[in-house]
């Protein structure tokens, strides 16, 4: 499949068209994560299944998301099923990406451990981690270079996985061939990704200041942003390749 490469600028307007995506329908956008969260937060306190099912139903709800950012595109309204509708197509190959992800995860991290950090992930995979700092600077210590492996293997996953669901679920992608896609657009517009990586981190840092209040809006925009991303990039199947549907009716 073809892509677009874009400027290094279009990471700043990927947020600014996530926050008109976020402004048309703000109470149902907090509605709809609030569900999302409330969910994963329960799915997690399930015994040895609920962190993997969590993974694993993760594209599904994020595939619902962007249906509900594509139905404001086209000035339809945003509605509670918008949530459920990875549920209803596309649902085995959407697990399968977050089956690939969970994969992803459990190799970096026996990668990891093979590199001497068991002591590091055994606290944090602990559901009481130590009191004392000092257990906890020993055991980075100790983990030396698996603990850089591990970041950029998991960053390299991240974004293996950040689009693999709307190429899943719009552009109907096999799951491996859209995480492949996903891994190599990052690198393609590295430019625009570093100053989308760049403003989310300041906006996260003022969000915060308000005794975290901020992170009521800042994350349904974050959201919205990666729809953006996604528009700005890659074609839908109707549409010509050298379109950036994107920066029309969104466009700040």
């Amino acid at each position: 499949m073809e892509t677009n490469h874009v400027a290094a600028e279009r990471g700043w307007v990927w947020v600014k068209q996530g926050w008109i995506l976020f402004t048309k329908s703000p109470v149902m956008w907090l509605v709809l994560l609030l569900i999302a969260f409330g969910a994963a937060v329960l799915l997690s306190m399930i015994p040895v299944v609920g962190q993997p099912l969590t993974t694993l139903l993760g594209p599904v709800i994020m595939a619902g998301l962007m249906s509900g950012c594509r139905a404001l595109e086209q000035e339809e309204d945003l509605e509670l099923a918008h949530l459920f509708s990875g549920f209803q197509q596309q649902t085995t190959q959407l697990i399968t990406v977050g089956g690939l992800s969970l994969l992803g995860q459990f190799l970096i991290l026996g990668l990891m451990i093979g590199m001497g950090a068991s002591s590091l992930i055994g606290i944090m995979m602990s559901d009481t981690p130590p009191h004392d700092p000092g257990v906890i600077a020993e055991a980075f210590v100790g983990a030396g270079a698996a603990v850089l492996v591990g970041l950029v293997l998991f960053c390299l996953l991240m974004m293996a996985a950040q689009f693999a669901p709307m190429l899943v679920y719009y552009n109907r992608l096999s799951p491996l061939a859209a995480m492949k896609l996903s891994l190599r657009v990052f690198f393609n517009n590295i430019g625009a990704m570093f100053v989308y990586g760049l403003v989310a981190i300041v906006l996260a840092i003022l969000a915060t200041v308000p005794m975290m209040l901020g992170w009521i809006v800042l994350i349904p925009v974050m959201v919205t942003s990666i729809y953006a991303c996604y528009r700005d990039i890659f074609p839908f199947p109707d549409e010509a390749v050298a379109e950036q549907p994107a920066a029309t009716d969104m466009e700040a």
